[in-house]
């Protein structure tokens, strides 16, 4: 007799949908494509399972934040009843901490131990770091962020201290036995004082269950089906855990979408979910096509885009919904055209009734967004920024502008003092003292020059002097200046910050802003216009109390949103994708990936934008082609315009 359900699962979903949630034995993996109603396709699962009578408590789903396992069983519980409250739901963090604290005997601990935080680590690094560390020795040795940073990509990479720093931290190659030795250190630590910090607690539970056969099949009994949501997320350790959880049933169901895979930085192994049915023989695969976020011509776009990857799992998104605007790339003379051009479409779409929050701006890094930042506060139009940092908010842009601002006002005592603390050995008294003995000059930025200072300290001084007098800001132009105070700045940001490379970068694109300035008392207006403590910030803060506001926004950090209105800039072969990648194959695929993400985040237009004939000081190229993942793709599917001088009225 077939068994009737509460639910009519089969007309609320899709076809796709409702064969993943009815299909409950052996191994089953989903391709979500974008906006294919994958959560949906979980809670209604969830629901199934236990209508059919499986118990709540042995069906593990895992997720990649609490917030994500909540809303699904909320949504399960809503749809059927409080039995879905039972579900054994949570991230693989807490699963893990859960399992550990049952069985800690097996790990040497008791079920006590605390968890190390991002800065508990942090902090026991760096008196692990200051205890072992010859500082005349090592100098310009990472800081103790840096080291959680290495030793955390390390765990989840599963690669040696040695390889990470190798790959992505040659410039500490001749710190790395130390590194190791205060790594291990740290690990020792962690033991004497009963510590597990986060990587630890995937690492220690896959552990326990490789060294355990009998706990391991006691853990794996009590599950008798596992989901796991954003697949192509996890890391080696992740699914190496969801390998030794699944029983003898095979009852495992993953969904992710493989074009969706951009955080490999984080430690996420794109060949997961290539290789899930190798792990699991007899998977099946159902993919999820139907989307209801796009309209079909962006759809059009992203399937071409996506096509090109090399592995992937094909699939082709479509919607049922009729109509829709062809996504367009724009090509402007300059960087400022492209920010000028998108001011005015904004405007355009906001006096259509499109509200601000329904329109975001992505690009693939924090610092490509300085220019348009500038036009958006001159416009009074207000935004948010997510990922990186607001341009007047980032401490090395800070140090580079309070040069600029004292040459403009000589009695700007925070920016002297800012100035003054770079330099070694001088304290806020001493630079209090400075900056008065340069006040009594009555001379201006120069009177640095002649001020009276004693020599222990003004011998301090030299270089900073010899920046001053190279200054003219009656004989030099904006961008002058600013390259003669780079380079003063240069020495001073490789001490003081790790990430110095890519620091240096978002100095030379402020150097490039400089490049259409002609006042610099215009230019630092410009930089100034919404402060750090405007009431409109760079974070996306629960209660900012300014909803109504465009979206700037890295791609890493808008996966997963969508908008009425995208636009992705810097759509520049060179930048997009960077140069950096453009001779690794893997690298190259994960930003043909990370366009396809942008692009699918827009649900009615879609405009790529980028500038002609822009100079990269790096590579000592011009760039003056549009991404290569945009190039060649027919004008029926996107519309291509060149606006070499911008048209206001376009």
């Amino acid at each position: 007799m077939q068994q009737k359900f509460c639910i009519s699962y089969e007309k609320e979903l899709n076809a796709s949908q409702y064969e993943a949630v009815v299909h409950t034995k052996g191994p089953l993996l989903v391709i979500a494509g974008a906006g294919s109603g994958k959560t949906r396709t979980l809670t209604y699962r969830v629901a199934r399972l236990v209508e059919e009578g499986t118990p709540p408590a042995s069906i593990l789903l895992l997720t990649f934040t609490r917030k994500a396992s909540q809303e699904m069983l909320n949504r399960a519980t809503n749809l059927l009843d409080k039995r879905c409250e039972g579900v054994s739901g949570g991230t693989f963090h807490s699963f893990a901490n859960y399992i550990l604290r049952r069985y800690s005997r097996y790990i040497g601990f008791d079920s006590g131990f605390n968890i190390l935080d991002r800065d508990d680590s942090e902090a026991l690094i760096g008196i692990v770091r200051k205890e072992m560390l010859n500082t005349s020795k090592h100098s310009s040795f990472p800081r103790k962020q840096t080291l959680a940073n290495i030793f955390g990509k390390a765990a989840n990479k599963v690669l040696s201290i040695s390889d990470v720093i190798q790959n992505d931290y040659i410039h500490f190659e001749d710190d790395i036995e130390m590194i190791e030795m205060i790594h291990k250190e740290y690990a020792r630590r962690k033991i004497l004082h009963s510590y597990l910090d986060y990587d630890d607690l995937l690492i220690r539970f896959k552990t326990l269950m490789e060294d355990n056969a009998d706990l391991k099949d006691r853990i794996s009994s009590a599950y008798e089906h596992i989901m796991v949501d954003e697949y192509q997320d996890t890391n080696k350790i992740q699914s190496e855990i969801v390998c030794l959880l699944t029983g003898t049933n095979k009852n495992i169901m993953v969904v992710g979408d493989d074009s969706q895979s951009i955080y490999a930085f984080r430690g996420a192994d794109f060949k997961n979910i290539m290789e899930f049915p190798k792990l699991f023989p007899g998977t099946r695969i159902i993919a999820l096509e139907e989307n209801y976020r796009s309209d079909q011509p962006i759809l059009d776009l992203t399937n071409v885009i996506i096509e090109r990857a090399s592995e992937k799992y094909s699939k082709i998104l479509f919607t049922k919904r009729k109509g829709g605007a062809k996504p367009l790339l724009v090509k402007t003379s300059t960087e400022n055209g492209q920010s000028m051009f998108i001011v005015e479409k904004i405007n355009k779409l906001v006096q259509n009734n499109v509200p601000l929050s329904e329109i975001a701006v992505l690009f693939r890094a924090g610092y490509y967004s300085f220019d348009l930042e500038i036009e958006l506060a001159r416009n009074g139009i207000p935004f948010k920024k997510v990922g990186g940092f607001k341009f007047v908010e980032s401490a090395h842009i800070k140090d580079i502008l309070a040069h600029m601002k004292v040459i403009v006002n000589p009695k700007d005592r925070l920016s002297w003092q800012r100035i003054l603390l770079l330099i070694d050995k001088i304290g806020p008294k001493t630079a209090y003292n400075i900056f008065g003995a340069i006040l009594k000059e009555n001379s201006g930025y120069s009177g640095l020059l002649t001020a009276k200072i004693q020599n222990s300290v003004s011998d301090k001084l030299e270089e900073l002097k010899k920046l001053f007098g190279k200054i003219d800001p009656d004989a030099m132009s904006v961008y002058d200046m600013g390259k003669e105070i780079a380079e003063y700045y240069l020495p001073v940001l490789r001490q003081r910050f790790d990430d110095y490379p890519k620091r240096e970068k978002d100095i030379e694109h402020l150097i490039l802003i400089m490049e259409r300035y002609n006042s610099l008392v215009e230019f630092l207006s410009d930089m100034t216009l919404e402060p750090p403590n405007a009431a409109i910030n760079n974070t996306l803060a629960e209660n900012s109390g300014a909803d109504n506001c465009l979206v700037l926004s890295t791609i890493h950090s808008a996966k997963g949103l969508e908008w009425h209105t995208v636009f992705i800039i810097w759509a520049l072969d060179g930048r997009f994708p960077s140069m950096y990648s453009i001779n690794n194959p893997e690298e190259l695929e994960e930003e043909l990936r990370l366009m396809y993400v942008a692009a699918t985040r827009a649900k009615k237009n879609l405009y790529f934008t980028y500038p002609n004939r822009f100079y990269d000081r790096s590579s000592g190229m011009v760039l003056n082609r549009p991404s290569r993942f945009l190039e060649l793709i027919n004008s029926n599917i996107l519309s291509k315009h060149s606006l070499t001088t911008y048209d206001y009225e376009y």
